[in-house]
């Protein structure tokens, strides 16, 4: 989720025993398919300085040559082996992928464990006391602050737009980095993002008017079921701003694209990434 007003929302409407199965599967990341003509990559952990301190962060990138960036949101269970995985395969398609610890201000990675669930009372509660230290201002602060960051690296290409994506509660994120950074974010992916539309004055839909980037929006089959207006709001709002975009609720439930979530479910990840990956190589070329 995005703030803590977005995940209360959420925690609100979903039973315990369906936060459960939210969790990190008992720290296994499944493998992900290997990437055709894979480009040789080389990854290392670095640190960006913010208004507020200074980040941890997993920056993957080709070898060779400068390439468009894309900058990673994870979920709330934070920066962890499933996300340097993910950003590792897609440096492997040609970008220079930097993937965030989101909660640097309260500690470094990793922010939770290997099997952490939100059917643990202790995990739950060190999440959210997490997740409820972020909110709409941070939220832009430190967009700005990664996009620039990845703007003075020789590994990204500044001619080509960026791409970010966010899962869960960096679906939101995405919304305001691609609202608030508009000249820079040419593509932007919210895969089981939640809270993206709210009665609040920060609701992050509102943000569409303002940017510019081609939009996927993938809603897990569950969120979409406890909120089913928010498909609308958002393909109203997308097409009254003539944004690109697709909004589509998949037949899986909340947190099924990181590798290592226990509703992981392949089949439909690999759509969402192949429908991600053909969006960037028409807006970040």
């Amino acid at each position: 989720m995005c703030d803590n007003d977005a995940f209360d929302d959420m925690q609100s409407a979903v039973s315990r025993r369906q936060f459960g199965a939210l969790g990190v599967g008992a720290g296994f990341v499944a493998m992900l398919p290997a990437v055709a003509n894979a480009a040789e990559v080389k990854e290392s952990e670095v640190t960006i300085k913010t208004p507020d301190g200074t980040c941890d962060a997993h920056f993957v990138h080709p070898v060779s040559g400068a390439s468009a960036a894309v900058l990673v949101w994870p979920d709330i269970f934070g920066l962890r082996p499933a996300f340097r995985q993910m950003g590792k395969r897609l440096a492997e398609s040609g970008y220079a992928v930097l993937t965030v610890n989101q909660f640097y201000r309260a500690q470094k990675a990793p922010t939770s464990t290997p099997g952490a669930s939100f059917s643990d009372p202790a995990t739950r509660e060190s999440l959210m006391k997490l997740a409820g230290g972020l909110n709409a201002t941070t939220h832009v602060t430190d967009a700005k602050a990664f996009v620039a960051w990845l703007d003075a690296r020789p590994e990204v290409d500044k001619r080509k737009k960026i791409g970010t994506t966010g899962y869960c509660m960096g679906g939101p994120i995405v919304f305001r980095t691609a609202g608030n950074i508009p000249e820079r974010i040419g593509a932007a992916g919210s895969f089981h993002g939640g809270g993206l539309t709210t009665k609040e004055p920060d609701s992050p839909h509102l943000l569409i008017p303002k940017m510019k980037a081609h939009v996927l929006v993938a809603v897990a089959q569950n969120d979409d079921a406890r909120d089913p207006e928010s498909k609308n709001i958002l393909e109203k709002a997308f097409t009254d701003a003539k944004v690109a975009h697709h909004v589509e609720v998949f037949p899986a439930d909340h947190g099924w694209v990181p590798p290592d979530g226990a509703v992981y479910d392949k089949a439909q990840s690999e759509r969402a990434w192949n429908m991600m990956l053909d969006i960037f190589k028409k807006t970040l070329a």
